[in-house]
């Protein structure tokens, strides 16, 4: 059991998730504290002694599953006999009924369309442990795994969820939990399709899990880790994240941005010493019979700086843009001002979409309704510059920072960078975040080039946790 823990460990550090030594002794010591023949008990127990963050947690259940299923539920040859009920239509579908096909049998519509209305019966009862035995039923009928493939199990996963009509039975589900609830209004419509999809994702995980515990008992843990590796929320790249991966860097920014409010916030408070305060020296020395054991300063309080934030939102450094600007909102607080322009060809300032919104729906009003297209809609940085100065310079001083967020690719337009010169001379700093990695600075249209000269800082910024590293410089 200590060699699997220390698997477990050493993939989850492999990952991103931080695991210190003393998190480990802890989870060493809570694992002799409670039954290892229990997975739940032991997953529950595993997770609070190494993970620290919600965000994490998704992949300490891969790795957990991956190190822990195979030995803690081991398949037996009773639950292959096993039989699931169709509570719709009372037949039966047992091992004899749909044998195990190596190759999938993609197409035999019997077989799959009675295996659908059985998980469909199972998922109205909520009836688990039928939902179980019938996930493993439909990976040895429709995965077919290839024994030795060195495969993170993704295609078996959709393989068999397509065979089983996984969309047509989410909406099916949708449709039974509302007629049973007989919903009057939008919400209760709202509550049963997320209860449906509450279900659906039950059984994608109930799938997912058989084909990993069959990899694993194939391959062996390290092997099926090394191919279900996948980064954490913070790691993922703007310019290249799925759907899923967007949904998750979303859920991590908010507790982000509030560490980081709440660290800027006690900085501030507690930052350098100022000058001595002798009166306050004084004061205190009197509980020392006047001895000045414990000396006063006069802290300053510095201003929390005005931020203007000038966003290209053309393309796919758009994500790059969205997540930053929402950071920097949910962060407000520490600003003395957040002022947001987004431009393509044009600019426009969407300081009055952005305050007090959920962020996607502000970005799909700026994307309806602000003015970011001047000529042909393609990116051209130096108008956009000469714009915001023509219109907005005058309005920008030494007590403010401009952050400028984009990859610089021109378009073989003109760069404008006249125009960070001229404003380098008015205001406190000028930060540019780039999504691309630095490597690219500089190649085929990009021209950041003409533009880092005039900037107190350049960052690459293609991720979460290095827009936390850049949020950390405005501390100071």
């Amino acid at each position: 059991m200590l060699d699997v823990l220390e698997g477990l460990i050493s993939e989850l550090r492999e990952v991103g998730v931080p695991v210190s030594l003393a998190e480990s002794l802890d989870a060493a010591e809570a694992v002799m504290q409670v039954p290892l023949d229990d997975a739940v008990v032991l997953k529950q127990v595993l997770g609070a002694t190494l993970v620290k963050s919600s965000t994490h947690w998704k992949a300490f259940e891969t790795v957990f599953d991956i190190y822990f299923s195979h030995q803690l539920s081991p398949r037996t040859g009773d639950e292959d006999s096993a039989d699931a009920t169709d509570a719709g239509q009372g037949s039966v579908i047992t091992a004899a009924d749909a044998p195990p096909s190596p190759l999938g049998a993609a197409g035999d519509g019997g077989i799959a369309g009675s295996m659908t209305d059985a998980l469909m019966a199972a998922l109205l009862r909520m009836d688990r442990r039928s939902l179980a035995m019938l996930a493993r039923r439909a990976v040895a009928q429709f995965a077919g795994i290839v024994p030795k493939r060195p495969v993170a199990g993704t295609y078996y996963l959709f393989r068999t969820l397509r065979n089983v009509d996984f969309d047509g039975l989410g909406a099916r589900l949708a449709r039974e939990l509302m007629a049973q609830s007989e919903p009057e209004d939008a919400l209760g419509e709202r509550l049963a399709a997320d209860e449906a999809a509450r279900r659906m994702e039950m059984l994608r995980e109930q799938v997912a899990g058989e084909i990993r515990r069959l990899l694993v008992a194939d391959r062996g843990a390290q092997a099926v880790a090394r191919t279900a590796r996948r980064p954490l929320p913070e790691d993922v790249d703007f310019m290249h994240a799925t759907h899923e991966e967007l949904q998750a860097m979303r859920l991590a920014l908010q507790p982000l941005a509030r560490k980081l409010a709440t660290r800027m916030s006690w900085k501030r408070r507690h930052g350098r010493k100022g000058p001595l305060d002798f009166r306050g020296t004084i004061r205190r020395s009197l509980s020392t019979g006047g001895v000045p054991v414990e000396p006063a300063f006069k802290y300053p309080r510095p201003a929390r700086p005005e931020i203007f934030v000038l966003a290209d939102v053309s393309g796919s450094v758009a994500s790059f843009s969205r997540f930053t600007l929402q950071m920097l909102y949910a962060m407000s607080s520490q600003f003395s001002r957040v002022r947001s322009f987004v431009f393509v060809d044009g600019i426009d300032e969407v300081t009055r979409f952005l305050a007090g919104r959920d962020m996607a729906q502000a970005m799909a009003k700026v994307n309806a309704e602000a003015d970011v297209t001047w000529l042909d809609g393609h990116s051209d940085y130096g108008h956009a510059f000469e714009s915001f100065w023509e219109r907005f310079g005058r309005e920008v001083n030494e007590r403010c920072s401009v952050i400028i967020l984009g990859d610089a690719r021109n378009n073989y337009h003109a760069s404008g960078s006249w125009v960070l010169e001229e404003m380098r001379r008015h205001v406190r700093r000028i930060y540019w975040l780039n999504p691309e990695p630095r490597g690219y600075w500089g190649s085929g249209d990009s021209i950041f080039e003409q533009y880092a000269p005039h900037c107190d800082g350049s960052f690459e910024c293609r991720n979460l946790r290095q827009v936390e590293q850049f949020v950390k410089t405005l501390e100071r």
